[in-house]
């Protein structure tokens, strides 16, 4: 199996495939023309009908957001508290 190189696409392209198969194109044909893969028209066409945009963080869920919003201030609350606890054994030491 012969591994495809990574590709970037604009938003402008992403929107364009998203139009051709909204105004009838098959996904089929769009995927052979283009030479994408299946999976990424889809998550276009998905992307485009929940939020319009095709930035991940557009396309967060309510619960995702606040997962990656608590994770974040568990992050910082641990490296505050190592931090206290170095002071502590400082302090101790003297």
């Amino acid at each position: 199996m012969i591994k495809r190189e990574r590709r970037t696409f604009t938003p402008e392209f992403k929107k364009q495939m998203v139009q051709l198969h909204q105004n009838g194109k098959t996904k089929r044909a769009i995927i052979d023309e283009y030479n994408l893969t299946p999976s990424s028209l889809d998550r276009w066409i998905q992307q485009s009908e929940t939020s319009g945009a095709f930035k991940e963080k557009d396309n967060r869920s309510l619960e995702q957001q606040e997962l990656l919003k608590l994770r974040k201030e568990n992050k910082q609350l641990l490296m505050e508290n190592d931090i206290l606890k170095q002071a502590a054994l400082i302090m101790g030491r003297k």
